[in-house]
């Protein structure tokens, strides 16, 4: 038997998809079925754009509500107590400027589930939190990324 992906996340992190579950079950479902419903009421189906289109939006919802289920279901949380002080790893905040002069930059590692990179939220599989996982403040790192090598030293770990 496979076992299911499992996925790292904070406390908020499962917290937010939880509510997300939610208002896709209790709000966002029921709309779509009105949807369905109205569309159906304007007759043949093989030319109604109306009922294809809610068609597909259920299938969109039923499949977000499919993974979230299986995301918390399978979530692991981070503690603060897991977590070395001094190492970046996932659930630390880390600083670090680019080299040999950019400005610096701050993320907070977290599992792929919880990841939004334009809140600072980078997952652990990114290729940044990738090259620095395990390091400490003060190592000059290179990491790899799509856009080419860059080299950066962590200045903060929080």
């Amino acid at each position: 038997m496979v076992s299911e992906k499992k996925y790292p996340m904070t406390v908020s992190g499962k917290k937010k998809l939880e509510e997300e579950l939610e208002f896709l079950k209790t709000v966002k479902r029921k709309e779509v079925v009105e949807r369905i419903k109205v569309a159906r009421s304007f007759g043949d189906l093989s030319e109604n754009s109306e009922y294809d289109s809610a068609k597909e939006d259920q299938a969109f919802v039923e499949g977000k509500i499919s993974t979230l289920e299986s995301m918390i279901r399978n979530s692991v949380i981070i503690t603060e107590s897991e977590l070395n002080t001094d190492e970046v790893q996932l659930g630390k905040t880390v600083t670090f400027k680019e080299l040999p002069d950019g400005d610096e930059e701050t993320y907070t590692i977290v599992g792929s589930a919880e990841a939004n990179p334009i809140e600072g939220l980078i997952s652990n599989d990114s290729p940044i939190a990738k090259g620095l996982i395990g390091r400490k403040k003060g190592d000059e790192v290179k990491i790899v990324t799509p856009g080419g090598e860059m080299s950066v030293v962590i200045v903060e770990i929080k």
